[in-house]
């Protein structure tokens, strides 16, 4: 089906439902090093214009990527919830936006609703929407999960504590991982991303944190940020795995460049199930992703790279996750130029996640070669703390000093807290207490409490 209108005297055509969603994108330099974007700004408005009237019921009739050759497609297409999705079926995209807009779609109707909408109409919803409209839909969308602790509760920030060392050094990492506690760091997840690959190297990784979990009674996640193979292995072997990793993407060919299957990932998070490791949840996958990465791998069958993203939480929401980020600018300025490109793309997968149900949370970062800097990731920080963000990722100093790019550090955490009257989860808020790291009006010490001197010594 293609379509066409006119705006200020200019015809316009759009091929297929892949080409009108890619022109109504708003600019990123990813779509326009595929080739799908628009070539002007006109030519975005029309098909923005054409997008807001297309029934949001056409997106179960047309697919972006052919249903026969794409295992994510059929995902979606054969998970779809036909009677959550009927009280939206009659609007078009531009009324749903309307909708998701107004007081009747509430918090518990969103949550309803997330089952019967496709990556595609969130998408579709988020490219008509401005900055202000991305913050107020998914302030009020809400996931809950939990494991050791529950994210994603209202007036909440929980925080990926990432101590990274570039030889997987135990001394540095375990420094790291102090540093982090005593800033009240870490209950989303203490997460490494290993130099190595290796089982051994993985293994040594997850019995450090582990033990330090246990040697402070704290209610803490665990992840070495290994490939789903290498997890499959250790716990055939027993390892203390606590959240089962993998990257993903919003197609089978790029899924495919990752290594990775859809069996594969349900057979790691049935191992991880069986552990039972879980003490007020039994969420156990944890799932990156991040727009461009489909384009990377010469996997985006023409398709624009922030519909790919959602199309990757598809993926993400099949398997029950407790935790998704987008590494919003990681990827690097080929895929998400400057600043303002990264604001948006965060708060695009950050609202079209949680739409979908998926627990959503935010790598606030950029490359060193990207046009941007820290009152970019300010910036962002604070919107997405406004929009009700689950968690964010954290390094020492904002900097990491393995994979060599810019994040957000301990410090920044506890400034939007205090600034917008967010806490940490419940459960790791209680603990900070009991051991000295939160006073009783929610600030971290200045001294270092015993059990943390125990740790360090």
């Amino acid at each position: 089906m293609s379509w066409s209108t006119t705006l200020g005297g200019h015809s316009y055509s759009f091929a297929d439902l892949r080409d009108l969603l890619a022109r109504a994108t708003p600019l990123r330099s990813g779509d326009v090093l595929a080739g799908v974007a628009a070539e002007s700004a006109a030519e975005r408005v029309a098909a923005q214009t054409v997008l807001a009237d297309l029934p949001l019921a056409h997106f179960l009739d047309e697919a972006v990527v052919p249903y026969e050759d794409d295992d994510v497609t059929r995902l979606i297409m054969d998970s779809h919830d036909a009677e959550a999705f009927a009280p939206v079926r009659s609007l078009t995209v531009g009324g749903f936006r309307d909708w998701l807009l107004s007081w009747e779609a509430d918090t518990a109707t969103l949550a309803a609703l997330a089952p019967g909408l496709t990556p595609e109409m969130v998408a579709a919803a988020s490219k008509l929407m401005r900055v202000g409209d991305l913050v107020a839909v998914a302030r009020k969308t809400r996931v809950v999960t939990a494991l050791r602790t529950t994210i994603g509760l209202e007036g909440r920030l929980a925080t990926r504590l990432q101590p990274n060392h570039p030889t997987d050094d135990a001394v540095g990492i375990t420094a790291s991982l102090v540093d982090g506690l005593l800033h009240g760091a870490g209950d989303a997840v203490v997460g490494i991303n290993p130099a190595t690959d290796r089982p051994s190297t993985v293994l040594a990784l997850l019995e450090l944190i582990d033990d330090a979990r246990r040697r402070l009674d704290a209610p803490i996640q665990s992840c070495v940020l290994t490939h789903v193979t290498t997890t499959l292995e250790l716990l055939e072997r027993g390892a203390p795995v606590d959240l089962v990793f993998q990257s993903v993407a919003g197609t089978q060919a790029a899924n495919r460049g990752f290594g990775v299957t859809l069996d594969q990932l349900a057979a790691a998070r049935a191992g991880a199930l069986e552990l039972g490791r879980g003490t007020v949840g039994s969420n156990v996958t944890y799932f990156e992703t991040g727009q461009g990465s489909a384009l990377s791998a010469d996997a985006h069958h023409g398709v624009d790279e922030q519909t790919l993203e959602a199309r990757a939480y598809a993926v993400c929401r099949a398997f029950d996750p407790l935790l998704v980020n987008t590494v919003v600018g990681f990827i690097g300025p080929e895929y998400l130029y400057d600043g303002k490109q990264i604001l948006r793309a965060g708060l695009e997968d950050h609202l079209c996640g949680k739409l979908l149900g998926v627990p959503m949370g935010v790598d606030v970062c950029y490359t060193n070669h990207a046009e941007a800097d820290a009152d970019d990731t300010d910036t962002l920080l604070l919107t997405l703390g406004a929009a009700g963000c689950a968690f964010v990722i954290t390094v020492p100093g904002g900097d990491d000093i393995m994979l060599n790019y810019q994040s957000l550090s301990f410090q920044d955490v506890l400034q939007v807290r205090q600034t917008l009257g967010l806490r940490p989860a419940p459960e790791f808020e209680a603990w900070l207490g009991s051991v000295g790291l939160l006073d009783d009006a929610g600030r971290v010490p200045q001294l270092v409490p015993e059990p943390i001197r125990a740790l360090m010594a």
